[in-house]
């Protein structure tokens, strides 16, 4: 699994939902893994990594041995995807700080604006292979 990013993010969230479906539809090179924080790889990773569950908020990356969270997870995710994507590695000028803020507020508010599903997401049967869910898959 190490030659393959880890997203880890929160599977009955409808926006954290849309925006894995956006890394699927522009990832062409199949790059990403995916793990719910729901699903069994997901709580392994995030205890590998020394992440609380409940801490994790919505959206980890495990990229080359090291797990990032909050904007700066989102911006290493941008580094994988076409040329053009890549532009939006401009935001890292933005303290961390400052950036995390903005990430926070969104994700505290993103069931209140964008809900949320009874259940996390069933992957289509083109993307499955692409989805971690169980601990042997990490391992």
């Amino acid at each position: 699994m190490n030659d393959h990013p880890i997203i880890i993010f929160d599977g009955i969230c409808n926006l954290c939902n849309g925006a894995i479906n956006f890394v699927i539809r522009q990832d062409t090179k199949n790059k990403f893994r995916f793990a719910t924080l729901q699903s069994p790889a997901g709580e392994l990773l995030l205890k590998k990594f020394h992440l609380p569950h409940l801490d994790a908020g919505s959206f980890v990356l495990i990229d080359k041995g090291k797990a990032y969270q909050q904007s700066t997870a989102a911006l290493r995710v941008m580094n994988y995807l076409p040329w053009y994507w890549k532009e939006v590695q401009i935001f890292r000028i933005v303290p961390a700080f400052l950036r995390n803020s903005i990430y926070d507020f969104i994700a505290q508010n993103r069931y209140q604006w964008f809900g949320k599903k009874a259940a996390c997401m069933v992957p289509t049967p083109d993307i499955k292979s692409r989805f971690l869910e169980e601990i042997d898959q990490v391992q």
